[in-house]
């Protein structure tokens, strides 16, 4: 006897039910359907709600949607709440048209003011005319056209705007509000006014949560005593800091500052420039540059390195300098001393020097010269412990060699005129040296010439020795205190015995030119 298995049966029920429940969901599907996305349309598209409105009318002349609200009106959309003194609400459209004493309030965020809104519902735009008030915690937007987006969060005014905070009035044709992140763009004809000064520029942000203004376009500031330029930076209102970058510029009365980036600390009167610096002192007539500066106003100084320059401008000629690291600054009797430090060389045309640093008077007009000086005047090689170089009218008047004085100029190719003593004063007329004077422990080695050539040299000891210059050239030695001396014939020594003790010549480390100044001593 057979049995039958169950299971089949029970198999076929269930396909028969899964069947059934089939066809009725897909009999009910498109109700389903229409169901949910009704309910998404709802969820999407809020309407315009009337809170209160003294008045209600009804108008089928202008259409079926239509509402006139009169006196104290108060409409919501979302969080947006709106007053005005009358409105045209079109339930259809979801729009509202409001006039007189418009006032758009969306949470803590935004408050807007004007005469005149359009406001859709569905795309969150609120659009006001005549007499706009945008305000945020720090600032004030005026305009006559305002566009906002509540989804944004984002306003736009086309025709004209005024921004006013604490002190500052910023005016523009366009402009941009974030309210999200309380920061304002403004373009076209940009002006910014403050009781210090003035900014010009095509394009600027103001973030009114750090009171910070940023410059994005050739920027012009005109202050009582001083006009900026440049093409960006920025410059926070609070703490007076700023930044300007891109051929920039700070021109005062006195002084025109240049570089790629400048950094104005004014609270502290501190200033820091990078890249491309050049400081030009209009009552000096002085240039620095360097790639690297720093400024401190009280007391006065400055520093400027990397590739550092001085210049200073004359009649007649002009003096460059170079060094690692240069610095100015005024005591209190507003005395500027320069100071140069490392690899110190130096170019004019009537005088080139090298040495280790150097210190320069502008009350004195003296140049000093420490650590291995060496100074060079036409053909003539002078060197000393320390130097000191007295200018007047910006020409070379006096030059003080102490310590260790040694004057070379080169006969020949081996040959060498050579004077040394412990001090020495080198006198200038016109600029051109004249007068070499030693004192003490005198000795010189000088080779006699006629036309023929060399004759002989004459070789001399004395305490006090007197040298005349003409044309850059040795034309008379005058032995002062009891001379020790010897003339030779000149085959009859060879010139690497005519050396006196401490001779170097060291011709290699002479500037030949203002461009050679930034080739290392060696």
């Amino acid at each position: 006897m057979i049995i039958p298995d169950p299971e089949p049966d029970r198999l076929l029920c269930r396909a028969g039910l899964f069947s059934r429940c089939l066809k009725l969901f897909i009999r009910t599907l498109p109700a389903w359907l229409l169901l949910t996305v009704g309910t998404l349309q709802a969820q999407e598209k809020t309407r315009i709600d009337i809170l209160y409105s003294e008045t209600l009318q009804f108008d089928r002349r202008m259409g079926e949607n239509f509402k006139r609200l009169v006196g104290n009106v108060r409409l919501r959309h979302e969080e947006v709440i709106m007053f005005c003194d009358s409105a045209h609400l079109y339930d259809r459209d979801n729009e509202v048209r409001a006039f007189g004493n418009i006032r758009v309030n969306q949470g803590d965020t935004l408050q807007l003011y004007g005469d005149q809104l359009t406001y859709r519902g569905d795309t969150r735009v609120a659009k006001v005319r005549n007499n706009v008030v945008l305000r945020d915690r720090e600032s004030e937007l005026k305009t006559d056209h305002l566009d906002f987006n509540m989804n944004t969060n984002i306003g736009y005014y086309f025709n004209g705007g005024r921004m006013e905070n604490k002190e500052n009035v910023l005016t523009s044709k366009r402009g941009y509000y974030y309210a999200n992140d309380e920061i304002f763009y403004y373009s076209d004809s940009v002006v910014m006014v403050n009781p210090d000064y003035t900014i010009h520029c095509d394009t600027l942000k103001y973030d009114s949560r750090y009171a910070t203004a940023y410059f994005m376009s050739p920027t012009i500031i005109r202050g009582e005593d001083l006009d900026i330029y440049c093409e960006n930076g920025w410059y926070n209102l609070d703490l007076e800091l700023s930044q300007f970058n891109q051929n920039a510029f700070i021109s005062t009365s006195e002084q025109i500052i240049r570089g790629d980036s400048l950094f104005y600390d004014r609270g502290n009167g501190f200033g820091k420039a990078i890249g491309n610096i050049e400081i030009n002192d209009t009552t000096e007539n002085i240039i620095l540059r360097g790639h690297y500066a720093e400024y401190f106003e009280e007391p006065e100084s400055s520093l400027v390195t990397d590739s550092a320059l001085f210049i200073q401008f004359s009649e007649t000629d002009t003096l460059y300098l170079h060094a690692d690291t240069l610095t100015s600054a005024t005591d209190s009797l507003q005395n500027r001393l320069l100071r140069a430090f490392h690899n110190v060389r130096m170019y004019r045309s009537d005088f080139q020097a090298v040495c280790d640093s150097l210190a320069y008077s502008f009350s004195d007009s003296v140049i000093r010269m420490y650590h291995k000086p060496i100074i060079w005047s036409d053909e003539n090689q002078l060197t000393a412990e320390y130097i000191q170089i007295m200018t007047r009218d910006r020409k070379l008047d006096r030059m003080e060699l102490n310590r260790s004085s040694f004057i070379i100029s080169q006969e020949d190719s081996v040959r060498f005129n050579q004077i040394k003593g412990k001090d020495m004063t080198g006198f200038f007329r016109e600029g051109q040296l004249y007068l070499i004077r030693v004192t003490g422990n005198g000795e010189s080695i000088y080779y006699a010439r006629d036309e023929a050539g060399i004759i002989g040299v004459n070789k001399a000891v004395c305490s006090n020795i007197e040298i005349r210059v003409e044309k850059g050239k040795v034309r008379k030695i005058r032995f002062l205190n009891s001379p020790e001396g010897t003339f030779t014939p000149p085959f009859q020594v060879r010139p690497e015995e005519m050396i006196l003790k401490g001779f170097q010549w060291a011709e290699k480390l002479r500037p030949v030119d203002k461009n050679d100044l930034f080739r290392r001593n060696r």
